[in-house]
């Protein structure tokens, strides 16, 4: 008879897996897990033993996940965010008044961040604790929430539609009544602000102009890797930035930033608020999502 009641490989085998999976990386999951690569690849290579076949594709410039490897990392992923939050309501009854919500740095600095102050204002009692990066989230056991650009078609999580934005040129004031009415060959050689993004689902120049139906060479520019970079140097009068006109509305609405007409046009992808499902979400992260939708319909 089995001396494993449930007939699970050791837990810190589970464990390195799923942080090898969640970073596609042995080296980051063992920095997290304070161990070395090689111990996570031992326990990965006994897991696959055990299980008879491979869970990841190894290449020169990292791994990937096999369709096995998927499948267990999703249940995985599942199952340890809610062990995680059974084990920190029980640890601490107060987490019942803190919610994580994660985004890019971009939509935090220009929407998310005041959205949260006037969400504050109304429930003063509750926490939320903002997650930023720029490289694309997983599911995690410590965020409740996050804002994703496009829908994830391989996700199990809900992906609750906020708002699809227009995209166009901006740039500071001077620069925009230059060259505004101007064509898109004339836009295409302007000193444009390119984003190198961690996440490749950003809409890029190179994107926006074939959708314009415009398919002629394209002025290299600038390049930055970060999206509130590429708008303080818009703003500066360091070349034209692919502009979020929702998302950019307040510093537009100052004056920093002008739209450039009349090549403006929804945006490929739309906005999403991904988490679990409600039924599974705590009490106050379904009160912030409630509220954040509320806020977007008015």
């Amino acid at each position: 008879m089995s001396r494993r009641h449930y007939d699970l490989p050791p837990l810190t085998t589970l464990s390195a897996f799923e942080a090898a999976a969640r970073h596609l990386s042995f080296k980051n999951a063992a920095e997290e897990l304070s161990v070395t690569p090689g111990a996570v690849s031992h326990q990965i290579k006994a897991l696959e033993h055990e299980l008879n076949t491979p869970l990841f594709r190894r290449k020169h410039r990292g791994v990937e996940l096999t369709d096995e490897g998927e499948t267990l990392f999703d249940t995985l992923a599942t199952s340890f965010s809610r062990i995680s939050q059974n084990l920190q309501s029980i640890r601490d009854s107060q987490s019942a008044d803190t919610v994580r919500i994660g985004s890019t740095s971009a939509v935090a600095a220009l929407w998310l961040s005041p959205a949260v102050v006037r969400f504050w204002r109304a429930f003063p009692d509750i926490n939320v604790n903002q997650i930023v990066q720029d490289r694309p989230f997983r599911p995690a056991p410590e965020m409740d929430l996050f804002i994703r650009y496009g829908r994830d078609r391989e996700s199990r999580l809900d992906q609750t539609e906020l708002y699809r934005d227009d995209l166009g040129p901006v740039a500071n004031p001077e620069v925009a009544q230059a060259l505004e009415g101007r064509s898109l060959a004339e836009l295409a050689q302007q000193r444009l602000i390119h984003l190198d993004a961690e996440d490749n689902r950003w809409t890029t120049w190179s994107d926006w102009f074939l959708q314009q139906g415009y398919d002629g060479p394209i002025a290299q520019g600038v390049r930055v890797n970060n999206y509130s970079v590429a708008i303080q140097v818009a703003q500066d009068g360091g070349g034209l930035a692919l502009g979020w006109q929702k998302l950019l509305q307040p510093v537009m609405n100052t004056g920093q930033l002008s739209a450039i007409g009349p090549h403006i046009l929804p945006a490929p992808h739309k906005f999403y608020l991904v988490g679990r499902d409600d039924a599974d979400l705590s009490p106050t992260a379904r009160q912030l999502k409630d509220w954040l939708l509320n806020e977007l319909a008015h």
